[in-house]
């Protein structure tokens, strides 16, 4: 029998069965909102009377298999960060295809906060509910930075995106674009409901840090 064989019958046998990273997906996400409800009824006031515009941003993204689905955030830019984005592309503090930048003129104040304690992405939980995303996963990218990507880079897609991952917990933007499709081709090779929970206890330690938040 090949090594490559040996290796996907290995695989097989860690992902979970049918539904169970689902069902973890579920539970969790509920008991999650059932306790940080408030939270997150504050973050929206402070977003809604801090700047002009709307208290979430619902942006498209890649998820599983290539499909598109509309990732909710509490909006941490201002109304016109679409429109610069374009200009912004050379100065990106990231290598690779997506851009980040560590001083974004297009945050604003509160969003800073927001993104320094990933308070942000909390409304991605709904996306979970939804089944758009899971708790863990490849974080779901812009199509314009898919049709980019290198051929391999789209085995990352075997999975639903999520909300953190093996990218977010190893130096998230201050890793370059290879090195996080390196860790999300890993990820997908080793899903399990194991690693998922390594992995959301191991996120709880880089949000406190802030380590590549931006």
């Amino acid at each position: 029998m090949s090594t490559t064989t040996l290796e996907m019958m290995r695989a097989a046998r860690r992902r979970p069965g049918p539904g169970a990273k689902r069902l973890m997906d579920v539970v969790l996400t509920l008991l999650l909102l059932g306790l940080i409800w408030p939270g997150l009824v504050v973050i929206a006031l402070v977003v809604a009377l801090t700047s002009r515009g709307p208290v979430f941003f619902v942006q498209r993204r890649v998820g599983r298999d290539g499909a598109t689905f509309g990732m909710i955030k509490f909006r941490s830019m201002y109304r016109d960060a679409e429109a610069r984005r374009a200009e912004l592309l050379a100065l990106s503090d990231r290598a690779g295809i997506c851009l980040k930048l560590r001083d974004d003129p297009r945050v604003t104040p509160v969003g800073r906060v927001l993104r320094r304690w990933s308070l942000d992405e909390l409304p991605q939980l709904f996306n979970v509910l939804r089944g758009d995303m899971s708790l863990v996963g490849p974080r779901p990218a812009l199509p314009e930075e898919v049709a980019a990507y290198p051929p391999r880079a789209h085995a990352r897609h075997r999975v639903r995106p999520g909300i953190t991952g093996l990218w977010q917990v190893s130096g998230r933007a201050d890793l370059g674009f290879e090195e996080m499709i390196d860790l999300d081709l890993d990820y997908v090779r080793r899903v399990s409901v194991l690693t998922d929970l390594v992995l959301m206890l191991r996120t709880v330690r880089v949000v406190l840090s802030g380590r590549g938040a931006y």
